[in-house]
């Protein structure tokens, strides 16, 4: 794949940049923010990774920038702010994905040849559907079959990870770290008892199940196959 990275930490840059090299790819790197928005506007790319803080231009505004030029290219944000309302701003701004320094590379190529596998991203998406599910992002709305759904801050964001992972297997332990920004796990069923409550609210009104637990694994959100 054909790689943009745009990282002004020179020792990082390098680092991935080789990294990246050795595993088959070509990868452009550029160390400030409007060096990178030009360059990703005026090349085609398989994959940009951004760092969140650069000089020029942040992370944020450059995908900002692409997704308002219909430039679909999937995006990584490289970035030291590990909050989860962060993390979900950058998502919210037009990323596919996030990864919090310091990082292993065999993670972050995983994920770089999870995203080149992935269609390009036409537009910045802020409503999210699930078959006849759907959550609006920025009126802070959920309704299923068009009947309206009354949830809460935790709820809600935790039915937005799992509506973003649609068809994928998403670990408790990546709901503590996305939902509760927990780094390990506390021993307590939080995660179980916010699942029951969204499925109360989701699922059970409704003839389809759409949240499905995936035994000794994780949670999995998906219309019926």
């Amino acid at each position: 794949m054909r790689i943009l990275l745009i990282e002004d930490d020179r020792k990082t840059s390098d680092y991935i940049a080789k990294g990246l090299s050795e595993a088959g790819h070509v990868c452009d790197v550029f160390g400030d923010g409007r060096d990178g928005l030009f360059q990703a506007q005026r090349e085609a790319y398989d994959v940009i990774v951004v760092d969140r803080m650069l000089p020029g231009l942040d992370g944020l505004a450059i995908i900002r920038s692409l997704r308002a030029a219909k430039v679909g290219t999937s995006a990584l944000f490289l970035t030291s702010i590990g909050g989860v309302d962060d993390r979900v701003e950058g998502l919210e701004a037009g990323g596919d994905d996030y990864l919090t320094k310091p990082f292993a590379f065999s993670e972050l190529l995983a994920r770089v040849n999870a995203l080149g596998r992935r269609p390009p991203v036409q537009e910045q998406k802020t409503v999210l559907k699930v078959a006849d599910l759907e959550l609006d992002l920025i009126r802070r709305e959920a309704r299923r079959a068009g009947q309206a759904i009354e949830l809460q801050p935790r709820e809600f964001t935790l039915l937005e990870v799992l509506m973003r992972g649609e068809g994928r297997v998403i670990t408790k332990t990546m709901l503590l770290e996305r939902v509760w920004d927990f780094h390990f796990d506390p021993k307590t069923s939080v995660v179980e008892t916010h699942i029951s409550r969204l499925r109360a609210k989701v699922d059970k009104p409704f003839q389809v199940q759409l949240l499905h637990t995936v035994r000794n694994t994780g949670y999995s959100l998906h219309a019926p196959r």
